[in-house]
C-alpha cells in the first residue's frame, strides 16, 4: 500500500512541464484524492492502529527481524495519506466545515493512532522513527496556525475583538467612502449632453490643449493612458505565488489537535527535537529533512507562547545553537536560490520557513524577557548577548533584503521578513539603550593567492590603446557568431564565489576584471556568458547592461569594458625554480579572517538600512497597505520614519512611486489609522 500512496512528485520529481507527463501526474493527483477520501472512513484506520499498538508492545528482547518492516510501512502509509494535496474548487469548502484532511484527522483520532507517536517520540528504544514521527506531525498540522489553535475553547481577549471591530468600523468606511464616490461620478444630465472641455495647460497628442468630452467630475481620472494595451510581463519576471490561505478547520478536529499539541509539549518534544538534530548532525537523515525541524520549532514554540508559556517546555529549541543552526541553514538556501536558477522557487520556500523558526526564536525571546522568573530574564539576557555579539546574526536581514527578487520570492515572505528586521531592531535599539559601550565582533576577511612553485609569472597584458584596437576586430567576430547562436556558449561560468567570505556586492569589481581578462586572452564566448551571468546577480544600475539588451548593445558594452582602465590587484611575488624545497604544483587561495572588536553604535547600524535596495522593498510592501494587517504596516512606517527622521536620510524616499503611494494613502478615507 505505500507505495501506490507514494506522493505523485516523488514519481515525477517535479511537476512536469510537456502534455503528456502533466496529463499523468493529474492523473495520479485524482487518485490519490480518492484514496484519501476513502481513508476518511471511520472503518480503516482502526486495524492499522491495533496492528501498530501491538508491535510497540513488544519488548525488544520479543521483537522479531519481521516486526520491524510492518512498523515502518504503516507510518510510511500515514504519512502518505496525510501527504496528498486536497482539491479546493472540488471541496468547496468553508471555514468552520470538516475538510477531507479534516475527516482523516478524525477519524485516525476515533481509531487512536494520534495516540502512538508520542510513545515512538519520547522512547529511547523506537529512535530509529524519530523523522517519521515529526513528519506525520508536520502534516497533521499544516492547515493549522498555532496562535488561533492555541486560543480554540478559550474566551476572545478584548484585544482580538476590538481589532475585529476596528476592521468592520475601516470596511464601512471604504464601502461609503466608494458609494459616495458613484454618487459625485453620476452626472446630473444625459451623457449626450455633458459638453466638450478644453483644459488649459494639458497637451493632446499635438500641440494643442486637451479637448475633453467627458463630464467634469470624470476629470481627475483622466490619463493618456486610457485604451493602451496593458504592457505583458514577461513569465519570468511574473510575482511569484502566494501561497494558499488557510481554511479553519472544524472545531472538534481544533480541540483534538489542540490537546494534542499540549500532550506533546509536555512529554515528548525535547526529547524528539533532541533526537532529530543529532540526526541531521550526522547527516543520517535524508536530503531536506532538516525543514520539518525548522516547521516544528516556529510551530510548537509559538503555540507554546499562545497557549501558556513555559520556557522549560521548549528548552531544547531555546539557545545559541538552535540560532545558530537555523542561520546556516538560512545562508544555505540563500546562497542557493542565487545559484539554482531551476529551482529556485523551491529553495525560496525553504528560506521562508527557516525565517519563521528564525522570527519565533526571536519572539520567544523577547517574552522571556516579560517573565516575573528572574532566571528567565537572565537566561534572555544571556541569549541576547550572544546573538547580539558575533557579525553573522547582525548581517543576515541585510543580506535577505538585499537579494530580495518578487519573481521568486513571494509577498508573504517580504512580510514576514519586514516583521522580523522590526523585531530584530526593536530587541537590539532596548538592548543597547542601558549600555554606554556595547562591543561586538568585526570580520575582514582578507584574501591572496599562492602561485605555483617553479611557476613563471603572467605575461603582462595589453594596455596599450592600438594593440587593444588591433585585438577588437577579431574579438567582435567571434562575439557576433555568439550572439546568432553560431558558436556554443559554455554553460560552467559563474559570477560570483558563493563559498567565499566576500560579501556578493563586494565581488562585483572582481566579476567586472575578469571579463575583461577573457576578452583580453581571447575567449569571447567566456565573457560574453559571464557579462549575461553577473546581470542576473547585479541588476541594480544596470552595471553589467539592461535585462533586454539586444545582443549589438552587449557587444557594445563588451567593448566598453575592454577600454575601460580598470583597477588590478598587485600581482603576487613568483618563485624561482631553483629552490631547495619543492612543492606541489597547485594554485590554492589563503585566506585569513582578522576577528576584532569594536565599540556597537546603533545609528552606525541603522544606517546600513538606508540602502535602494532595502527601501524599495518596504514601497513595494507599502503598496499593498489595504491587504495587510495593521501591524506590518506599521513595521513598515516604523523603518520609513527611522531613515528619514532618525537618520536624517529623507532623499532616500524622493521616488516618485512612494509619493504616489502616500498621495493614495493620505486620500483614502478608510485608512485614517495610517495616515
Amino acid at each position: 500500500t505505500p507505495p501506490l500512496t507514494q506522493p505523485a512528485l516523488l514519481c515525477f520529481g517535479k511537476v512536469p512541464h510537456d502534455p503528456g507527463s502533466r496529463h499523468c501526474f493529474l492523473q495520479i493527483v485524482s487518485y490519490l484524492q480518492a484514496y484519501k477520501e476513502a481513508f476518511a472512513s471511520e472503518k480503516v484506520s482502526p486495524p492499522l492502529s491495533e496492528k501498530l499498538y501491538d508491535l510497540l508492545q513488544l519488548d525488544w528482547e520479543q521483537r522479531q527481524e519481521e516486526d520491524t518492516p510492518p512498523v515502518e510501512r504503516i507510518l510510511l502509509l500515514t504519512r502518505n495519506v496525510l501527504h496528498i494535496p486536497t482539491d479546493p474548487p472540488q471541496e468547496k469548502s468553508v471555514d468552520d466545515d470538516a475538510s477531507t484532511h479534516d475527516r482523516v484527522l478524525w477519524a485516525l483520532h476515533v481509531s487512536g493512532m494520534d495516540d502512538l507517536p508520542p510513545p515512538l517520540a519520547s522512547s529511547s528504544a523506537e529512535q530509529q522513527w524519530g523523522l517519521h514521527v515529526l513528519e506525520i506531525i508536520s502534516l497533521m498540522f499544516r492547515d493549522q496556525d498555532p496562535e488561533q489553535l492555541a486560543a480554540t475553547g478559550q474566551t476572545r481577549p478584548v484585544k482580538e475583538q476590538a481589532t475585529d471591530v476596528r476592521d468592520l468600523e475601516l470596511l464601512r468606511q471604504r464601502e461609503l467612502a466608494e458609494r459616495k464616490s458613484r454618487a459625485f461620478q453620476r452626472g446630473s444630465r444625459h451623457s449626450r449632453f455633458g459638453g466638450s472641455y478644453v483644459v488649459q495647460g494639458l497637451k493632446s497628442i499635438g500641440d494643442r490643449d486637451l479637448v475633453f468630452h467627458k463630464g467634469l467630475h470624470n476629470l481627475k481620472e483622466h490619463s493618456h493612458d486610457l485604451g493602451k494595451e496593458l504592457r505583458r510581463v514577461p513569465k519570468r519576471r511574473q510575482p511569484a505565488r502566494e501561497p494558499e490561505p488557510r481554511r479553519r478547520s472544524a472545531l472538534n478536529v481544533r480541540l483534538f489537535l489542540r490537546e494534542f499539541c499540549g500532550d506533546f509539549l509536555e512529554s515528548c518534544y525535547n526529547p524528539l527535537m533532541r533526537l532529530v538534530k543529532d540526526q541531521l548532525l550526522r547527516e543520517k537523515s535524508q536530503q531536506h529533512d532538516e525543514t520539518y525541524y525548522l516547521w516544528a520549532v516556529a510551530f510548537f514554540m509559538a503555540f507554546n507562547r499562545g497557549r501558556h508559556f513555559r520556557p522549560e517546555l521548549v528548552s531544547e529549541t531555546l539557545g545559541v545553537r538552535t540560532f545558530h543552526f537555523i542561520e546556516q541553514n538560512l545562508t544555505a538556501y540563500y546562497e542557493a536560490m542565487l545559484l539554482d536558477k531551476k529551482d529556485a522557487t523551491s529553495w525560496a520556500r525553504r528560506m521562508h520557513l527557516a525565517l519563521k523558526a528564525y522570527r519565533e526564536l526571536l519572539t520567544t525571546v523577547q517574552e522571556m524577557d516579560r517573565s516575573p522568573d528572574e532566571a528567565v530574564r537572565d537566561s534572555s539576557r544571556i541569549i541576547k548577548n550572544n546573538i547580539f555579539y558575533l557579525m553573522e546574526y547582525r548581517e543576515l536581514f541585510l543580506a535577505l533584503f538585499r537579494k530580495f527578487e518578487e519573481s521568486r520570492q513571494p509577498r508573504s515572505f517580504l512580510r514576514d521578513l519586514v516583521e522580523t528586521t522590526h523585531l530584530f531592531l526593536k530587541m537590539l535599539e532596548a538592548f543597547c539603550r542601558g549600555r554606554n559601550n556595547l562591543v561586538v565582533q568585526s570580520k575582514r576577511v582578507r584574501r591572496k593567492k599562492q602561485p605555483r612553485a617553479g611557476r613563471a609569472a603572467p605575461p603582462t597584458q595589453p594596455r596599450d590603446p592600438h594593440e587593444l584596437e588591433e585585438l577588437w576586430p577579431g574579438l567582435a567576430e567571434q562575439l557576433g557568431a555568439c550572439a546568432q547562436g553560431a558558436e556554443p556558449l559554455p554553460e560552467d561560468v559563474v559570477p560570483f564565489d558563493a563559498a567565499s567570505e566576500t560579501p556578493v556586492e563586494e565581488q562585483r569589481a572582481e566579476a567586472m576584471g575578469r571579463i575583461q581578462d577573457s576578452l583580453l586572452g581571447r575567449r569571447a564566448p567566456a565573457a560574453l556568458t559571464l557579462l549575461r551571468s553577473a546581470r542576473e546577480v547585479w541588476p541594480e544600475q544596470d552595471v553589467f547592461g539592461s535585462p533586454r539588451a539586444a545582443p549589438e548593445e552587449e557587444i557594445q558594452l563588451l567593448k566598453q569594458i575592454l577600454f575601460a582602465p580598470l583597477p588590478r590587484p598587485a600581482a603576487p611575488e613568483v618563485e624561482e625554480p631553483g629552490e631547495e624545497e619543492e612543492e606541489e604544483e597547485v594554485e590554492e587561495e589563503l585566506a585569513s579572517v582578522q576577528v576584532s572588536e569594536r565599540e556597537f553604535s546603533f545609528l552606525d547600524y541603522l544606517k546600513r538600512f538606508a540602502s535602494a535596495s532595502v527601501v524599495k522593498a518596504y514601497v513595494l510592501l507599502l503598496r499593498s497597505y489595504r491587504q495587510n494587517n495593521a501591524h506590518t504596516n506599521h513595521c513598515v512606517a516604523k523603518m520609513l520614519h527611522r531613515i528619514a527622521y532618525d537618520l536624517k536620510m529623507e532623499a532616500l524616499l524622493f521616488q516618485l512611486s512612494a509619493f504616489c503611494i502616500f498621495n493614495r494613502l493620505l486620500s483614502d478615507p478608510s485608512a485614517a489609522a495610517y495616515k
